[in-house]
């Protein structure tokens, strides 16, 4: 049967994973046991999809992203380089918890996560929500929302394109 995605030859492919048509791997990349990679989506060089992360169609995934457990990418999610999730609120090399224990993190469809953000585990991404570089997420952040700073704080709002806007975008304006 051919492969119906690319994956270059100095990536790794454990089993049990799911790569949807048109996705392509680059370098250096590792993608686990149980792992699921919608349709057409671009992991960048050295990109590490850990167990059962799971991640929508048409995500992209710049280089030196690690993806851990408990993290699920709605469709469309762009991570920019080096962006980083977290899975363990007060981790202990000495005292692992568990993966049955790791905080889950949810980003929500259309959402931009900049280069070097540090997403703390826990939290949700809403739709189209955009995440500065650098920035430092401690809490939710709302749809169609501009988080920036340590810790990131609203800054304003966003429309589907990322282009900023003057006033909040509402469900019922998204939905017509």
């Amino acid at each position: 049967m051919k492969k119906e995605y690319f994956v270059h030859e100095s990536s790794y492919v454990d089993g049990n994973v799911e790569i949807g048509e048109g996705t392509k791997i680059w370098h250096f990349c590792h993608i686990q046991s149980g792992a699921r990679i919608g349709k057409n989506c671009s992991l960048g060089q050295n990109v590490n999809v850990s167990n059962n992360v799971v991640i929508g169609d048409s995500c992209k995934i710049q280089n030196n992203v690690s993806l851990y457990e408990g993290v699920v990418l709605e469709d469309g999610v762009f991570c920019g380089p080096s962006c980083v999730f977290t899975n363990d609120l007060t981790p202990r090399a000495g005292y692992p918890k568990g993966h049955e224990n790791y905080r889950k993190t949810l980003v929500k469809k259309g959402a931009s996560i900049g280069a070097n953000a540090t997403i703390v585990c826990g939290h949700t991404i809403g739709r189209y929500a955009m995440v500065a570089a650098g920035a430092v997420v401690t809490r939710d952040v709302p749809d169609y929302v501009l988080v920036a700073g340590i810790p990131a704080k609203i800054m304003g709002w966003v429309d589907k394109e990322g282009n900023r806007v003057s006033v909040r975008i509402t469900e019922i304006e998204t939905e017509c």
